[in-house]
């Protein structure tokens, strides 16, 4: 304490004048008086510089506050407009779903994708409907674009679809108007090809391709794709014949399994 009291001593002069200042200032910003209020002017305007810095920064957090604000809703209107848009394409796919199940002949079974599968031997789609709705094994499956496979595994509440996009899916198909017929086989992306047609066959760019009608599994004429490419088989008596399918395989939500006979 004794070394405290020295130091102040030996520095009151400082302390004094800082205690005086202290006390000036305070007279001068609670008067209000025209002179003071002027030389409050002066000095706001001389040492406005030393507020500037903490006033940027401020500002810089307040800017920055702001942003992320605007960008949490951005991204809750992204979000919302994305659901809208999903429901909008969803409510047109049901409708054209809903159209050519009133238009088939044939007893349509409504059912919902619930899990797409691709492995390196299977490419599937699971579906929530089994046994109790009637499934069977090696029933087609199909869009309004066209068949997309078969069932393969069924169980009472559930059933596993072989696609048309697996390696190892073979349909019997048909090319009208010739009625040139061969097996299908899938390529890559929504490329097929039709092998074993006769290299005379009357094909043509465009022309439709069906079932065949040859196998016990899919009924003739459903819809299967349309010819892009043509290509002869050097040292053969056949063609090849690409066929592009639909191209929303991997987007499905919504198919149809044919039952057996005709819709009642």
């Amino acid at each position: 304490m004794q070394k405290i009291y020295l130091s102040i001593l030996k520095k009151r002069d400082h302390f004094v004048f800082v205690i005086l200042i202290s006390i000036s200032f305070s007279f001068l910003l609670n008067n209000d008086s025209t002179n003071t209020l002027l030389v409050r002017a002066k000095f706001l305007d001389s040492f406005s510089f030393i507020t500037k810095p903490s006033m940027w920064i401020k500002s810089v957090s307040q800017l920055e506050e702001e942003t992320q604000l605007l960008r949490e809703k951005n991204l809750q209107l992204t979000l919302q407009s994305d659901a809208m848009i999903d429901a909008y394409n969803e409510n047109i796919l049901l409708r054209q779903l809903l159209d050519y199940k009133k238009d088939s002949n044939f007893k349509l079974i409504s059912a919902k994708v619930t899990n797409m599968g691709s492995t390196s031997n299977l490419s599937s789609i699971t579906l929530n409907v089994g046994e109790e709705d009637g499934i069977k094994v090696d029933q087609p499956i199909l869009i309004p674009e066209g068949v997309i496979g078969k069932t393969i595994i069924v169980g009472k509440t559930y059933s596993i679809a072989q696609l048309i996009t697996d390696v190892n899916f073979r349909i019997s198909v048909r090319v009208l108007p010739s009625g040139s017929v061969g097996v299908l086989r899938y390529l890559y992306d929504d490329i097929c090809e039709i092998r074993e047609v006769q290299k005379n066959a009357q094909i043509e760019l465009g022309n439709s391709v069906k079932t065949s009608g040859f196998s016990n599994i899919y009924p003739e004429n459903l819809p299967v794709g349309e010819v892009i490419e043509i290509q002869d088989e050097r040292g053969s008596f056949q063609k090849i014949v690409k066929v592009k399918i639909t191209s929303n395989i991997g987007s499905l939500l919504n198919v149809f399994v044919i039952d057996r006979g005709l819709n009642e």
